[in-house]
């Protein structure tokens, strides 16, 4: 991210699935960069699973922030579950995720987050002037309509193995990771 001018700031431990992340703050949005840290807990969790099958330094999922998880997991059938970390200033972060199991199998669906009252937008953990502009996704165009619902995310799709292709930024910043032969210019 330092290739890019992009800082990123310390975020917190998952005890229960045996990650950690570090937040890069896009003011509403953010990039999270996780990782393993205790390899038997992550092989015990869905989400620490995911985690680890995932190629280093590659995107392997997104998600998309709701006000009303629950109307959305009863619309697409899916679990909500909760989860929390304590943050590097010690506050409890907390949230609420649908759609981790089906977004896992199919990349290119993002999975929900709900954040927990009073909980602050690990975006917002730092002034943050760079913006997403597009994020640039590979699979079925009205699978992701229809998991979606209506919505004005910056989202472009082509056809093809689903997957997250890369992220354009304000700045002209562009974070293509490992490309299809067929990606997206």
């Amino acid at each position: 991210m330092d290739d890019h001018g992009l800082a990123s700031v310390e975020g917190g431990r998952h005890p229960a699935w045996g990650t950690a992340n570090r937040i890069v703050p896009l003011g509403d949005a953010y990039l999270e960069l996780i990782a393993v840290v205790n390899e038997a807990t992550a092989a015990r969790s869905a989400f620490g699973r995911w985690v680890a099958a995932a190629p280093q330094g590659q995107p392997f999922g997104w998600a998309v922030r709701t006000d009303d998880i629950d109307a959305v997991a009863a619309r697409l059938g899916i679990e909500v579950v909760a989860g929390s970390r304590v943050s590097a200033s010690g506050a409890l972060l907390s949230w609420r995720l649908a759609g981790t199991d089906e977004a896992a199998a199919e990349p290119f669906l993002p999975f929900f987050i709900e954040w927990g009252e009073g909980t602050p937008l690990p975006g917002n953990v730092a002034q943050a002037t760079t913006r997403i502009e597009e994020l640039r996704l590979m699979g079925d165009a009205e699978r992701l309509a229809a998991w979606l619902g209506p919505h004005e995310l910056p989202v472009t799709i082509r056809a093809g193995m689903p997957t997250v292709i890369g992220l354009a930024l304000s700045g002209g910043i562009c974070l293509p990771w490992k490309r299809p032969a067929d990606a997206l210019p």
